[in-house]
């Protein structure tokens, strides 16, 4: 019987409302960001009274979450950090020097006296003067102070390696500790930089580790990519440091265990001081601006306990002795020790404007990082160009929402509105689950969601379509409803999880934008089958209890192919194959000879996004360039409609520049300043840097991807049915793919992360229309047994083909609209799509189905009949 239980259409309702209850915010989504963001200044110790008005903007009791814009959506500065783990294991064997030479010096009547050796790296060496016999003796003394790695990974190891080396002890930190430190220091540097960027003040950054050693910084609303290097990138490491001597030499030596810095103040003066330091930031507690007894800015500071002692003992036991402050390097002071300097205060005085002096407490504040940071990507997106983005994504989706709709009614009329207020509440699903999870929208996002919009009727015309099949035969609409979603939810399931696991890899693989792309599609994925499955049954079956119609889906609507279909797809396989064969050779020649135009993604380098009133002319915009000698510089002038016709865009590609992981924002400023002296209303929409090792491993990472997805359908489809299935699969994808990149290729369109992240949709694309057709050529091997194989696969092909066109169609509404108005940012991703739409659906009908016909598959009747035997297909042509 066609019915739904209560409980289970309280729950559809349920999750239904809970869903769009949650995406309700991001209606109203300036007045709800407003109302956060009096909350977290209220935490902050804002007072109350002072934002009750903005508090207010939104009520208490209904959800808050919304869904984060994107740097491409909100403008901001993005920066891949990768943090100089090994800096750290030097700096901690230095810091052994004194507990070693104490513990030596202590047993001097044994071994003798000791001298530490020049700088070797990230060893200490200590010569044994006298007695360099005692080696070993002396190396089992230092080994006991070795302690436990406080990891759980390194549980039972020590922390340092003590050995005895031609008369010396040489002291080096174990491996296992330098994992540790590895974790620790990215770790600590994440902690700090966040704390950092939290001091300033900007709202929703995203700052979280990627892999081993790297950090990803994404802070919306920032200028430039430039200004937020300047508040996370200093270390601003701060030391207290013994002075051995003052010099204006350079070159002098320090000797062992001293280092020589320059003064801050002074330019010619250089002092030579203690590397091991008495007391260093990390015993801050506090720092805040001030000034000095003559009204200068400088520093104050305050010790914790730990601090506090050491500095006060120190001070106490070298009065008359000078004292140097080093920050980052370089001496900012140096007193002389008038008296011994209790409580753990003090003040830091050097050049210091007013805005340094707040800017170093800040600092110092925050904490010193543990090490440097090399800026391996750079972008910055300027929010003109992200307001317009918003603008362009909203008027694509609104426009691919009013053609999906409007083809949906016309193909099916009630039932199409069906789909259509099932539609609507998907999309309504998908903001609330990325309200819910906090993710960030950003434009791939968008265009995942629109791409979503084109794909989720595809579940209701599955069903549809069979629907329409089983009232030829089933004994009245009831059953030919049930029949025909009980006899689709195999191919939804099968079509849509081959997406899915696209998607996985998508979001495993991928970065940034193309993180949010695999969100959105994943989410979508998810949302689209709970609509047709639940949302569209339940409403046909609440009409269907009403109304109790004779017939239905009986009515003359759209029709792109005739209700009923006999056409041999592979009367002429040889010439479908052979062109596909003639495609497949000019796509690789094409590459061979005229390769890919690598965007920076893959060949590093800067992408600067210019737009100006005045007419691009890209003549004089080289001519002011070239004496910059930045090496292979390309301009192009970019049609992009989302800024209007008064408005001219260009795109000025710099390459990579030597032993740089990118363009400097010095060199970013000079281009800047050629380009206005050619055109006065020049600006930087938005400049994007990658180093040259980011694009070598994004290239590795792009190629894994593909090869993963591949893989993964491979066996997805062999488990499903057998593995002639999946051999055809993939040959289809491999097919997609070869032919994509071809086109992408004779065109030089710029081939980027974002095409990678399109290359895999068009494979999870392509599979739902081969899965689709496949799942129809198992049940017909099981229905038809005495049929052969090529008329098996005719007809299973035939009869899917009105599914297949009317989900590529309603899908190319979509994605058209997308490549019309989403502007220029994303239109090579979309014409990726639009190609991949047209050859996955050639490929799913002539190529995955002919290779299976040459395979052959094995007809097991023992699943449907028991009494039957196995037999092989005929494969004949």
């Amino acid at each position: 019987m066609l019915q739904i239980e209560l409980w289970k259409r309280i729950c559809i309702w349920g999750v239904v409302a809970l869903g769009l209850l949650l995406a309700l915010p991001n209606a109203f989504y300036s007045r709800v960001e407003t109302h956060n963001d009096a909350l977290a200044a209220i935490e902050k110790g804002t007072d109350a009274a002072e934002v009750a008005d903005d508090v207010a903007l939104w009520p208490e009791w209904l959800p808050s979450g919304l869904v984060n814009l994107g740097l491409d959506l909100r403008g901001g500065a993005h920066l891949l950090a990768e943090v100089k783990v090994g800096e750290v294991y030097k700096a901690r064997v230095e810091g052994l020097w004194p507990e070693v030479r104490d513990l030596l010096r202590r047993e001097r009547d044994a071994i003798g006296t000791i001298r530490l050796q020049q700088d070797t790296g990230d060893e200490l060496v200590v010569r044994l003067n006298e007695h360099p016999e005692k080696a070993q003796e002396a190396a089992d003394m230092v080994r006991g102070l070795a302690r436990p790695v406080t990891s759980l990974t390194g549980a039972g190891a020590s922390d340092i390696e003590v050995t005895a080396r031609d008369g010396s002890v040489v002291v080096r930190l174990s491996e296992a500790e330098k994992r540790a430190t590895d974790d620790r220091t990215v770790r600590q540097a994440l902690e700090i930089i966040r704390r950092r960027i939290d001091e300033v003040g900007t709202r929703e950054p995203t700052i979280q580790r990627q892999g081993a050693d790297r950090i990803l910084i994404q802070v919306p609303g920032i200028g430039s990519a430039a200004e937020l290097k300047e508040i996370i990138g200093t270390t601003a490491q701060l030391t207290f440091q013994p002075v051995v001597s003052r010099t204006s030499n350079p070159d002098e030596r320090p000797g062992p265990g001293n280092e020589i810095l320059p003064s801050l103040d002074e330019p010619d003066a250089y002092y030579i001081l203690e590397r091991a330091p008495v007391v260093t930031g990390e015993e801050l507690v506090d720092a805040q601006p001030d000034f000095d007894q003559n009204g200068r800015p400088a520093v104050s500071f305050r010790f914790n306990p730990t601090g506090a002692r050491a500095f006060g003992d120190y001070t106490a036991e070298n009065i008359g002795n000078p004292f140097a402050i080093v920050l980052d390097n370089e001496v900012i002071s140096a007193p002389v020790i008038q008296s011994h300097i209790g409580g753990g205060a003090g003040i830091i005085t050097g050049r210091f404007t007013v805005e340094e002096s707040t800017n170093l407490a800040v600092l110092l504040r925050a904490g010193a990082l543990p090490a440097g940071l090399d800026f391996l990507e750079e972008r910055t997106i300027g929010p003109e160009l992200g307001a317009d983005s918003i603008e362009a994504g909203k008027l694509a989706c609104a426009v691919a929402f009013v053609l999906v709709l409007g083809f949906m009614f016309a193909s099916y009329g009630l039932f199409g509105i069906f789909a259509n207020i099932a539609l609507i509440i998907n999309v309504g699903l998908i903001f609330g689950l990325l309200s819910l999870i906090g993710a960030t929208l950003t434009l791939p996002g968008i265009a995942g969601i629109v791409l979503t919009i084109g794909m989720a009727v595809d579940a209701n015309v599955l069903i549809f379509e069979r629907i329409r099949e089983e009232m030829k035969t089933a004994k009245g609409p009831a059953r030919a409803i049930q029949l025909g979603y009980e006899k689709a939810l195999s191919a939804i399931v099968d079509a849509n999880i081959t997406t899915l696991i696209t998607a996985l890899i998508l979001f495993a693989m991928g970065s940034g934008p193309v993180r949010g792309f695999a969100i959105t599609l994943g989410l979508g994925i998810i949302t689209s089958v709970f609509t047709a499955i639940y949302v569209t049954r339940l409403l046909v079956v609440m009409w269907f209890e009403r109304k109790r119609p004779k017939t239905v889906l009986h009515g003359r609507g759209l029709r792109l192919v005739p209700e009923v279909t006999r056409w041999d797809f592979f009367r002429r396989w040889r010439w479908s194959i052979g062109l596909s064969v003639v495609l497949i050779v000019l796509a690789l020649l094409s590459f061979g000879v005229r390769g890919l135009n690598f965007g920076i993604d893959f060949k590093g380098g800067t992408t600067i996004r210019t737009l100006s009133e005045q007419s691009v002319d890209i003549g004089q915009y080289r001519d002011a360039i070239t004496p910059l000698d930045l090496g292979d510089v390309s301009i192009t002038e970019v049609f992009d409609p989302t800024f209007g016709p008064d408005h001219n865009v260009s795109m000025i590609r710099i390459q990579a520049q030597d032993d740089q992981e990118s363009v400097s924002p010095e060199i970013i400023a000079q281009v800047e300043s050629a380009l206005q002296a050619v055109t006065p209303d020049i600006e930087f929409t938005s400049v994007e840097s990658v180093g040259p090792k980011v694009s070598g491993e994004l290239i590795t990472a792009a190629v894994i991807a593909v090869l993963l997805a591949i893989a993964a359908v491979l066996v997805y489809i062999w488990l499903r049915f057998e593995w002639q299935f999946a051999v055809g699969a993939v040959v289809a994808l491999v097919h997609d793919v070869v032919l994509t990149i071809g086109v992408f290729s004779e065109l030089q369109i710029q081939f980027d992360l974002a095409i990678i992240a399109a290359l895999l949709t068009i494979v999870g694309y392509s599979l739902n229309d081969t899965v689709v057709v496949f799942d129809r050529v198992r049940e017909n091997l099981r229905k038809y047994k005495k049929k052969e194989l090529s008329e098996v696969l005719n007809l299973s092909i035939n009869e899917t083909l009105s599914r297949t066109v009317m989900t590529s169609v309603t899908t190319l509404l979509a994605l058209i609209a997308l490549y019309v108005l989403g502007g220029d940012v994303i239109r090579g991703f979309v014409f990726a799509m639009i190609w991949g739409v047209i050859v996955g659906t050639y490929s799913s009908v002539f190529v995955a189905s002919t290779v299976l016909l040459r395979l052959g598959v094995k007809r097991d009747w023992s699943k449907p009949d028991a009494n039957a035997g196995n037999q092989f297909a005929n494969v004949d042509a």
